[in-house]
């Protein structure tokens, strides 16, 4: 969960998962829906399939327990080499170098790195420095350490200098300037995309689709998702015949990473009958698509944004 996420963010989608699945026997035991669901709104949703594959692997090749090394700790979905030095110290002891984005910030100021760390010659760079560094006992207390040197005293754009106990080493300190190491990547353009989600309803229940397997919430239950109403209407021509004209929602702008999507649900409430005449027309065009009560939808994993509109709708 804190790969790509902050500490803040994750301490209540943690309490909840561990909850719920408190041993890995329980994740691997779960299934799909049940993971995302309790991973909705923490993004990358990659990280929660690969978490649950993981935790399946560890019960079906090595009988329920972790892996003792980090290099066999690497073997599992999700799990790099970073992560992997990490729970092999903190776990097992091993003397193994750990290299997230506090611990790269630690060594480009400490060392005044100024290329851009995000090339593979500058990672080699670093892991070799790292691993330089590593003691020869204590490596759970200064794997601790680094980590939290990082996200505590070391931060991005506020570096607490003087309460850093490298600071009597640190390059970056001595010349004046932390906030040029490291060197800041250029930044890609964010973008920007439209798109209207076809709420369908009938009774109490709504049509989901399963998103693709790759791309914006991989994998997801969600709406069915167009460009205009021109193409909603070319895509499901029974729905002007039947169900008339659409009520259309606010819409609003959800913000990703790099992309500011504007999303406007469309809805339809079909009568038995409606539903009946276009069910051959959603089948054709979505397959594994289903009708799911809003309460069974809200256990599914599905996208944030559509779980928020889930419970407006059920208040």
């Amino acid at each position: 969960m804190l790969q790509q996420t902050q500490v803040a963010t994750v301490r209540d989608y943690y309490a909840r998962f561990l909850q719920r699945f408190p041993d890995v026997q329980a994740l691997a035991a779960a299934s799909s829906d049940e993971v995302l669901a309790l991973w909705s709104g923490l993004g990358y949703y990659r990280r929660a399939r690969h978490l649950h594959h993981a935790a399946q692997q560890v019960v079906r090749d090595f009988g329920g327990r972790f892996p003792g090394s980090a290099a066999a700790l690497q073997a599992l979905p999700g799990v790099g080499r970073s992560t992997a030095a990490a729970i092999a110290a903190f776990c097992f002891g091993e003397r193994a170098a750990i290299l997230d984005g506090n611990v790269r910030r630690v060594l480009a100021r400490t060392h005044a790195l100024g290329e851009d760390l995000g090339s593979a010659a500058a990672q080699a760079r670093l892991w070799a420095l790292a691993e330089s560094l590593l003691p020869a006992r204590g490596i759970e207390a200064y794997t601790q350490g680094l980590m939290d040197l990082g996200a505590e005293v070391c931060l991005p754009r506020a570096p607490r200098c003087d309460a850093c106990p490298l600071a009597a080493i640190c390059i970056a300190h001595a010349q004046g300037d932390p906030l040029a190491y490291p060197a800041r990547p250029r930044r890609a353009r964010r973008g920007a995309r439209s798109s209207l989600w076809l709420w369908l309803q009938s009774g109490a229940a709504i049509w989901l689709v399963p998103r693709p397997a790759e791309g914006i919430w991989a994998g997801l239950w969600s709406l069915p998702e167009f460009d205009s109403p021109e193409a909603v209407h070319a895509a499901l021509p029974a729905l002007a015949a039947r169900a008339g004209a659409p009520q259309a929602g606010a819409a609003f702008v959800h913000v990703l990473t790099h992309l500011d999507w504007t999303l406007q649900p469309l809805a339809w409430q079909l009568t038995e009958r409606a539903r009946r005449t276009v069910q051959p027309q959603l089948a054709k065009r979505w397959p594994e698509g289903r009708w799911v009560k809003i309460e069974a939808a809200l256990a599914l994993g599905i996208p944030a944004p559509l779980r928020r509109l889930l419970l407006q709708a059920q208040a």
